[in-house]
């Protein structure tokens, strides 16, 4: 009535949930930095740090 099974029948499951914990971490690195992006580029600092590549770049531009 039992079924037994070898070592090497049984599935290998030490990394289970990995995957999933290590999107979790990628997703919230991802947002932390996305957050902090925003927070810049919306600053006074992050506007004239624009403006001035904007500037450069169109300076540079042969029309």
């Amino acid at each position: 009535m039992f079924h037994t099974r070898t070592i090497s029948q049984i599935p290998d499951r030490t990394e289970e949930g990995m995957n999933t914990a290590e999107y979790a971490v990628g997703t919230v690195g991802a947002c932390g930095f996305a957050t902090i992006l925003y927070k810049l580029l919306t600053s006074d600092f992050g506007q004239d740090l624009l403006t001035s590549i904007f500037d450069k770049v169109v300076n540079v531009l042969p029309f």
